[in-house]
């Protein structure tokens, strides 16, 4: 009994200890995810000599906000901005979530005609593109979205990877299912919004953030197709632009020998990626465990 009673207690420990090391190992990983933000926050608020003479700290050793008063000058153009951005990423998540789980459903479905070669050719855009020109010339001379928000929202879309990964994670529903609702009189877009989608979830969660993200990140697309003529832009092309003018201000301020203006460029850099990360950093925590979930199911299937 008393063997039995020390062995308990050996595996007691074992496990308090085992349990014990993978909590500090966990809490150094996520230590080391949260380091590098806490030094953009903290650069963000350093004034630019300080940078200058110690270097990016986590605790800023001389504290300034100008690099945000700079950012926020004009206050309702970056509401704007933040206004577009994010009618942007709403309306193109909803739609384009929508339209690859839609596409992954049907390209799936055995009853499908012709699924394997449109699979194909969707794969096949994977490893070939057209490029830039007959791209940029597709969408001003043919559809006329210069100066759209249509020629940022419609490329984001679709995309193969995220069509073939829904497409993965509906094949491990059971087709039975989509047959025992068809014997019941339901069509297919009652079989898609009633069974299938209600079934995706960490699918629909993982998708949608890639989608969502790739929408806040915007800004190539706009670059091309907005002009500056236009009242506002997406956000990250705004913040883009506040830097690069603030680097072209310095340096013909430097070059002309003329008595530069303290512009706190690297503490700007920092403040930008603040400005533009944060809203990502709140709504991340909300679909983590659906996101882990859907990665997981799409990396196992074929």
């Amino acid at each position: 009994m008393e063997q039995v009673i020390a062995r308990q207690r050996g595996t007691d420990f074992s496990s308090v200890a085992i349990r014990a090391f993978g909590y500090l190992f966990i809490g150094l990983f996520a230590l080391c995810c949260l380091l590098p933000f806490l030094l953009v926050l903290g650069t963000s608020l350093t004034a630019e000599k300080s940078i200058t003479l110690h270097g990016y700290n986590l605790w800023p050793k001389e504290f300034s906000t100008f690099a945000y008063k700079i950012v926020f000058e004009n206050p309702a153009v970056i509401i704007g901005s933040y206004g577009v951005t994010l009618g942007i990423t709403i309306v193109g998540t909803t739609v384009g979530l929508f339209i690859v789980a839609m596409t992954g459903y049907s390209l799936q479905r055995p009853d499908f005609p012709y699924r394997n070669r449109i699979s194909f050719f969707i794969y096949f855009t994977t490893l070939f593109q057209g490029g830039v020109v007959p791209f940029y010339l597709i969408m001003t001379q043919w559809l006329h979205l210069k100066d759209s928000y249509m020629a940022v929202l419609l490329p984001g879309l679709m995309s193969p990877f995220l069509i073939i990964m829904m497409k993965s994670f509906v094949t491990s529903i059971p087709h039975a299912i989509t047959e025992s609702a068809k014997m019941d009189g339901a069509g297919d877009f009652k079989i898609f919004t009633k069974l299938i989608l209600p079934m995706t979830t960490p699918a629909l969660a993982t998708i949608g953030l890639f989608i969502a993200l790739g929408y806040w990140n915007e800004w190539y697309n706009a670059m091309l197709f907005l002009s500056p003529d236009m009242k506002y832009r997406p956000l990250q092309l705004f913040l883009y632009n506040v830097v690069t003018s603030a680097d072209f201000i310095k340096n013909s301020s430097v070059s002309s020998n003329v008595q530069p203006r303290d512009m706190p460029l690297e503490s700007m850099k920092m403040a930008t990626a603040v400005v533009a990360t944060g809203p990502v950093i709140l709504f991340y925590p909300m679909v983590q465990k659906y996101f882990i979930k859907g990665i997981t199911v799409g990396a196992v299937k074929g």
